[in-house]
């Protein structure tokens, strides 16, 4: 890396390596009672400084983007996360792009990859109905997740791939600029708002998400509805946070 690169971009670079904890001026120093007993460090080192430039890439490309439209051929054309090579198709978000309110949820699923919309499996036959009892639809509404492409066998993503694909996410929500976002499940609270905090304490009250002009939209997190059709014990939660929008909402429009 360049010595004159700023010292954010170093940072990334060092959190993205896995780096922890330094030794002398470089985290990647061997002191000279140390040996290295592999070769594998400069492989990893490699790996290191590609998700680095990735990570500069996602956010430059994205920022140039002034509609959905332009920012969905951006990310088509964008090569700087590995889930794209195992996704069938790039799911960038559904519904109605000048929407006061925002879904977010984590990530396509097998049937979301296939059919390139967001919230179309079971998951998403849920949140219809959810939103249809409060009186709202995908004419309403935008939906999109923190990922457009599903990672292999719906398994959780790695922060890594949080990271390289939020901005193209962020740039989402700038361009539609809703009043409201409802974030379903902890891994979208967290990484919208960029906290790590349970669903127990997310929930329940009002959180900001701030825009780049320093405006504001409201949070309110709830339960992912896969989360919900796992575990049907937590729906009656899950409803009352419904309930809170709703009222919060009514009384602002």
């Amino acid at each position: 890396m360049s010595d004159k690169q700023p010292i954010e971009e170093i940072l990334k670079f060092y959190l993205l390596s896995g780096v922890s904890e330094t030794c002398g001026s470089s985290p990647f120093a061997v002191s000279a009672v140390e040996k290295p007993t592999t070769t594998a460090r400069p492989a990893a080192s490699e790996a290191s400084i590609s998700a680095a430039s990735a990570l500069q890439n996602a956010g430059d490309i994205s920022a140039s983007a002034t509609t959905l439209a332009e920012l969905k051929q951006l990310l088509e054309n964008f090569d700087g996360c590995s889930l794209k090579n195992t996704a069938a198709n790039t799911v960038i978000g559904d519904g109605n792009p000048q929407a006061k309110i925002v879904f977010v949820g984590e990530a396509p699923g097998a049937e979301e990859d296939l059919a390139g919309r967001a919230f179309v499996g079971r998951s998403g036959k849920l949140l219809d109905k959810m939103m249809h009892a409060i009186g709202l639809n995908r004419d309403l509404v935008y939906i999109c997740n923190i990922l457009p492409w599903r990672p292999p066998g719906n398994r959780s993503p790695s922060d890594a791939e949080i990271a390289v694909c939020l901005p193209f996410l962020k740039r989402q929500i700038e361009i539609i600029r809703p009043e409201y976002i409802f974030a379903l499940g902890a891994v979208a609270a967290n990484s919208l708002l960029g906290l790590g905090e349970t669903m127990s304490h997310l929930r329940g009250h009002w959180l900001d998400y701030q825009f780049a002009d320093g405006q504001t939209a409201k949070v309110l997190a709830t339960y992912h509805p896969a989360y919900l059709l796992r575990t049907p014990a937590q729906k009656s939660k899950a409803w009352a946070d419904f309930l809170r929008f709703k009222k919060e909402i009514s009384q602002n429009n």
